[in-house]
This record gives C-alpha cells, sequence and structure tokens, in this order.
C-alpha cells in the first residue's frame, strides 16, 4: 500500500511532463486558429470586400458568446462539477466545430452579398463560427490551467505553465508566419483549413491524455481510501461567492483583462500596422507581428522556473506592465517610423507577453484552493473576454472613422489614435499590478514565494 501512495502517475516526471506534452498540443492547434486570420486583413478586404468594422466585429467575436451568453463562466462550473475529461472533449468538439463553420463562411459563402444584422453573411457566419470556436478555446485554456494545478501540484508548476504557454506561442507564431504565405499559394480560406486539420489531432490528442487523467484519478482514490490527504474536496455552488469576495480574484481579473487587451487585439492589428507606418514587406509582417509569441516560446519557461525556485510573481506582473507602456507609447509617436524599431518594440513587447502570465496563472493557484480553480479561472477569463471582445470592435471603429484615407484608390490607416487607447489601458494594467503587489502583502497570498518547497 505504501508503494500505491507513492507510485502514482504524477509522481513520474516523465510521465507527468508527456501528459502536458498531449494537452499543450491541442492548445498550440487551438492558437494557431485564433491568430491565421489575423494577418490576412488586408487580404480580406481586397479578395471578400471586407472592411476594417467588419474586421474589428469578427475578431471580437471570438469573445461574444463567452461575454453575452455566460459560456465561459458556464464552462467553469461544468469543469469544477463533471471533471477535467468532461469538459475537454467538450471543447475540443466546440473548436473543431466553429472552425469548420467559419471555413465554409469564407469559401462557400464568399460573393454572398446579403446583410445579416448589418453584416455581409459571410461575415456574420464566419463570425458565427469563430465565436463558438472562442468557446471551446477559452473553456480549453481553464481546462488546461486545471490540469497542469492538479499534475503538477507541489512540483514545477509555473515551469510547467509557461511551458504550455510557450508550447501554444508556437501555434500562434504559425498561424502568423504561414497565413499569408498559404493563402496567396491557395486561396484565402486555406490557412483556416490547415488549422481544422490540426484541431481534428489537438481532438485526438485530448482523448488520449483522458485515459492517462482516469488512470491517476483511480490512484488518487486509493491513495485517499488509504489515510492520504485528499488534494480536492467537492465544488460547491457557494465558492462562487467566496471566489467574487476575494480582492485577490478581482485584481488578477483586472490585470488579465487589461493586460491581454494590449495584447491579443494589438497582435491583430499589427501586421497592417508593419506595412503602413514602418513599410514592411506585406510577405513578412505576419511574421514580425507574431513575434511576441516566439519570444513567449523561449522565455515563459524560463520566467516560470524563476518563479517556481525564486518566487517574485507580483513584482515580474508590474516589470511586465511598465514594459507594455514603453512599448505601445513608442508606437503612438508619429515621428518614430523606421522598420527597426518596430521589430525591436515586438521582441520587448514578447518579454513582458512572457513575464506576466508566467506569473499571472500560477498566482491564481496560490489564491484559491484547487476545488474553486475551474470557476476561478473561468470568471477571470470571462472577464478577459470582454477586452478581447470590446478592444477590437473599438479600434476596428475607430480606424474606419478617424484613421482611414484612400489616395489614387489605395486605402490607408493611420494608427497613433489606436496605440494611443493601447497606452492608456497599459499604465492602468500597471497600476492594478501595483495594488496586488500591495494585496499580496495585507491577505498573505504568498505570491512573492517560491513555488516549489525545499
Amino acid at each position: 500500500m505504501t508503494e500505491q501512495l507513492k507510485l502514482k502517475l504524477n509522481d513520474s516526471k516523465a510521465t507527468r511532463w508527456g501528459a502536458l506534452a498531449i494537452v499543450a498540443f491541442t492548445m498550440m492547434a487551438a492558437y494557431y486558429v485564433n491568430d491565421v486570420v489575423a494577418p490576412l486583413k488586408t487580404m480580406l478586404e481586397s479578395d471578400l470586400s471586407w472592411n476594417s468594422s467588419e474586421f474589428g466585429f469578427f475578431t471580437g467575436a471570438y469573445s461574444f458568446l463567452n461575454v453575452f451568453f455566460l459560456m465561459l463562466i458556464w464552462g467553469g462550473l461544468i469543469l469544477d462539477r463533471f471533471g477535467i475529461r468532461f469538459t475537454g472533449k467538450l471543447a475540443t468538439l466546440l473548436m473543431v466545430g466553429g472552425t469548420a463553420i467559419e471555413y465554409y463562411a469564407m469559401t462557400g459563402l464568399a460573393g454572398d452579398n446579403s446583410l445579416i444584422m448589418g453584416y455581409k453573411t459571410g461575415v456574420f457566419v464566419a463570425s458565427a463560427g469563430y465565436s463558438i470556436f472562442g468557446v471551446g478555446a477559452e473553456v480549453a485554456g481553464i481546462t488546461v490551467s486545471k490540469i497542469i494545478a492538479k499534475w503538477f501540484k507541489g512540483k514545477e508548476m509555473a515551469t510547467a505553465m509557461g511551458v504550455q504557454v510557450a508550447l501554444a506561442r508556437i501555434g500562434s507564431q504559425a498561424g502568423y508566419a504561414v497565413a499569408i504565405p498559404l493563402a496567396r499559394s491557395f486561396n484565402i480560406a486555406t490557412p483556416v483549413l490547415v488549422g481544422l486539420v490540426l484541431l481534428l489531432g489537438g481532438t485526438i490528442a485530448f482523448f488520449a491524455f483522458s485515459v492517462m487523467d482516469k488512470k491517476l484519478d483511480k490512484q488518487i482514490a486509493v491513495a485517499h481510501a488509504a489515510g492520504a490527504e485528499s488534494d480536492e474536496e467537492k465544488f460547491s455552488f457557494k465558492d462562487v461567492k467566496n471566489i467574487l469576495v476575494n480582492p485577490g480574484f478581482w485584481l488578477i481579473a483586472l490585470l488579465c483583462v487589461l493586460f491581454y487587451s494590449c495584447v491579443f487585439p494589438f497582435q491583430k492589428f499589427a501586421a497592417e500596422l508593419m506595412t503602413s507606418k514602418y513599410g514592411i514587406n506585406e510577405d513578412l509582417a505576419g511574421f514580425f507581428a507574431g513575434l511576441p509569441a516566439l519570444g513567449a516560446l523561449f522565455l515563459t519557461p524560463v520566467f516560470g522556473g524563476y518563479i517556481d525556485k525564486r518566487g517574485k510573481s507580483a513584482s515580474i506582473m508590474i516589470l511586465g506592465a511598465a514594459m507594455l507602456i514603453g512599448v505601445h507609447f513608442i508606437y503612438a509617436i508619429p515621428a518614430i517610423h523606421y522598420w527597426v524599431v518596430a521589430i525591436v518594440l515586438m521582441i520587448i513587447l514578447g518579454v513582458a507577453f512572457s513575464l506576466v502570465p508566467s506569473a499571472m496563472w500560477p498566482a491564481v493557484a496560490k489564491i484559491f484552493p484547487v476545488s474553486q480553480l475551474g470557476t476561478a479561472y473561468a470568471l477571470i477569463f470571462f472577464i478577459q473576454n470582454i477586452g478581447l471582445w470590446g478592444i477590437p470592435t473599438l479600434i476596428g471603429k475607430v480606424l474606419d472613422v478617424y484613421c482611414k484615407s484612400e489616395v489614387n484608390g489605395v486605402i490607408s490607416y493611420n494608427y497613433t489614435i489606436p496605440m494611443c487607447i493601447f497606452t492608456g489601458i497599459a499604465c492602468l494594467s500597471l497600476f492594478v499590478a501595483i495594488l496586488l503587489k500591495s494585496a499580496d502583502k495585507k491577505y498573505g497570498y504568498k505570491l512573492e514565494e517560491a513555488n516549489i518547497k525545499k
């Protein structure tokens, strides 16, 4: 019986990291699909007659169902009530279905000029598919976060979360890098088709992981029956109230929505910024727009390892938010239009993009018990999705109304006002990060302490 207590699947370093690799592949496919359309903004306007407002509507649709129909919150409740295996399978199937609808809209409805709610039918249906995908992707994200908290508790949790984020960024970078070449070599919907195939593979991978997780649950049940301490209590809906009255929840959630609103929506428009302001070739603009994801690939595990061993999560979040302010402020200066500066700023953004997530997500696991983690992550992601819906929609409207010009039939956009908006949001994120560090001292969240206990 002693051997049974010791030799659980997640006690094996190779096995727990292998399990992480499987679910990380699923998220890598999700991140590819999430970002692959972003570099195609100009081609969507020329080939499918979209405009900036429609592109902003499509981009914001990712979060529409999560925000207005509370799908992400329901996903978190399902996760804590029915477990990671059921929820993860449901999420992967939603991602596949949504992407299939998006692909159909960009091919089968490309020439349909009829309108639905004021938007072209193709735009509306593509947005509906992207919104369904968004539900699956966000629920998959909180599920994977809880998987890591479960499999790596008391071990290399921040490193594991950092590695998962890094591998997901491979998907993002691939999406930015291959979107335009694929679209030009075949057709504009081909990058989405590739994503659909990857998601099918990711779905199969998650079903394979579920077999491993079921075995781990059996081992945990044996250990608990033998008198070992249980890691997880049964979820109660009263836990939702306990989460909402926790000051740490609101500070993490606000930091999350403000920080990510300065990154993901910005990246959706970054390729066009690279070409219009800095004169970077369109074939390379998508690659440079994806540099933050490439930076996160290498740096997030490094920062995660540092946090595991040394701590300082709250301080690292402050540093990342401060770097974000500098990046967007310099992008907003009209007189600075050198392509080298644009690339350097994207690299710095990649560093900030690695610092904050590597500290933020493990911090949630310190603030809340395991039984509340799924719902806590879901509520945080829900608030984040408000920004991911609202900010790109706002930026698209601002570009069309205030920043659009046309010379000899060529449309161009001035990104000064949008970058000022991003700078203001980044300043708010720094303020919240400072408040979080203060709350850590007051309430004893232990965010500055190491994750690995000696």
